[in-house]
């Protein structure tokens, strides 16, 4: 009896130790990745001789608070996150509407090429966009859309590859009899896609909706390619400017990224139950 007693608490030490390394080793993953952001505030709040100092200063002494109000006033932040809404708001409406359009046709009707479609569909995620960057860019120049917002907008509205074949995984899963019945009952393809399969996918248009809005929010290299007025400039283009050809004011633009930042990481905070169901429902069904 004492020995079986002692193999028990034996068992449950060993049980607790492995635990606690566990999550000692998750603390420790945790903290390398909270350490780029840390230095990013701390920096954000340093006088511009404690930016490069060696050995690093971990504190800000002392905190240089007005670095944030000189940040947002340095440049036409208003501006240029109206800016970024509006490309931002635009881009998650069409990405939405136009890939869950496509998946629901690869997921849901019969047609003709459908799989020879989708394989060539999803080929195209193999090619980088730095080998179409220069045709692409001939196109929205002959369409006479450079300086607008319309190359950075409407390629959304032609759905993305990645999302299109995320959705048609989760629409494979809704079952068949809830678009028979729907059939029955007198409703079209596009009833069906509306009424029905839609209100199942909101963790997968979530997720979507989520990378989107995050895309373009930090998308850098496309502004700069099409955006030459200076009054169109996004967030990710206006931190450009605290860096000149004789030096950068790094403090204040490092308190612009902060504020650039912390608006995703609110997102993904109260997003992240949502956004990892959404990941994990997508690939129950090939």
């Amino acid at each position: 009896m004492t020995h079986s007693l002692d193999w028990k608490k034996r068992r449950k030490l060993r049980v607790t130790v492995k635990e606690a390394l566990q999550h000692l080793l998750l603390l420790a993953i945790g903290v390398s990745f909270m350490l780029p952001f840390y230095w990013l505030v701390a920096t954000s709040l340093k006088p511009d001789a404690q930016v490069f100092q060696s050995p690093p200063a971990w504190l800000p002494h002392p905190i240089m608070w007005h670095n944030y109000p000189k940040a947002l006033t340095y440049v036409p932040f208003a501006r240029y996150l109206l800016n970024t809404l509006v490309i931002c708001t635009l881009s998650v409406f069409g990405m939405l509407l136009s890939s869950s359009l496509v998946a629901y046709s690869f997921s849901k009707i019969r047609w003709p090429g459908r799989n020879i479609a989708f394989f060539i569909l999803l080929s195209t995620l193999m090619l980088p966009g730095q080998v179409t960057m220069i045709p692409v860019f001939s196109i929205f120049k002959s369409l006479h859309w450079v300086d607008t917002i319309r190359p950075l907008v409407v390629p959304s509205f032609l759905g993305g590859a990645f999302y299109i074949f995320l959705l048609r995984q989760f629409f494979m899963t809704v079952p068949l009899e809830l678009s028979d019945a729907a059939k029955i009952d007198g409703c079209s393809e596009l009833d069906i896609y509306r009424r029905v399969v839609l209100p199942l996918a909101k963790p997968a248009l979530a997720t979507i909706a989520l990378f989107t809005f995050i895309g373009a929010w930090n998308d850098f290299l496309g502004p700069l390619i099409y955006l030459n007025d200076d009054a169109k400039y996004t967030l990710s283009l206006g931190l450009q400017q605290f860096v000149s050809r004789h030096g950068a004011e790094w403090s204040m633009l490092m308190a612009a990224s902060t504020v650039m930042t912390t608006p995703i990481v609110v997102l993904f905070f109260f997003a992240q139950k949502t956004f990892i169901q959404g990941i994990t429902l997508t690939g129950i069904k090939g």
